[in-house]
């Protein structure tokens, strides 16, 4: 069952502690809830309609999800068919939740290669900010997927982005090879420490 208002407001000072990673995990967790809270209220709806069928014509209304949480609610599935379908429907690949998270993000986070290569494909913004102004090469770096990491850097995303705790996604990454693949691009793209100590860092 989703948290009503009251239980939010008070973890509120318990997900302010979290990391990033499980902030994101946390909002995930919360979008899940609710999409099964509406499934609930629906079956709810159509038991009530039954019921009332020999009185009044059945409603045949379905809730009408928005865009973007069908969109980041198939790609947190893995469900590619489902994304295509919604972006060869006209659906922004950029779509945020809340938290400003984008689809892009979540696959970054979940390692689904092919979701963000097909996010990236219909356009995509490769370098899209969250409310804590993480990008996607921010969740893929801290998350050591290093085929993403690579996979971002070619369609262009910022190794220099720097998040709400003023960190790089290099800062976050603790999988060696993930490490060792962005430094040696940055070495390639001339990025030097210098360079990195002028990046404002919040």
């Amino acid at each position: 069952m989703a948290a009503d208002h009251g239980e939010l407001l008070a973890e509120m000072a318990t997900v302010g502690r979290l990391s990033a990673t499980d902030r994101l995990k946390h909002a995930q967790k919360r979008r899940a809830q609710q999409l099964k809270s509406w499934a609930q209220m629906e079956k709810d709806s159509a038991r009530g309609s039954r019921a009332k069928a020999d009185k009044k014509k059945p409603r045949t209304t379905k809730i009408k999800f928005p865009d973007a949480i069908k969109l980041l609610d198939a790609a947190a599935r893995n469900d590619l068919e489902e994304v295509r379908e919604l972006l060869n429907s006209g659906v922004s690949p950029d779509l945020v939740n809340e938290d400003g998270l984008t689809a892009l993000h979540q696959c970054c986070i979940d390692d689904f290669v092919e979701i963000v290569q097909c996010l990236l494909d219909a356009g995509a913004c490769v370098n899209a900010c969250d409310s804590e102004l993480w990008t996607p090469l921010h969740a893929a770096a801290t998350c050591g997927h290093t085929g993403l990491v690579q996979l971002l850097i070619q369609s262009g995303a910022d190794l220099l982005a720097v998040n709400a705790d003023g960190n790089m996604p290099y800062d976050l990454c603790e999988d060696e090879a993930t490490l060792e693949l962005l430094e040696m691009v940055m070495a390639e793209q001339g990025i030097t420490q210098d360079r990195i100590d002028q990046c404002p860092r919040g």
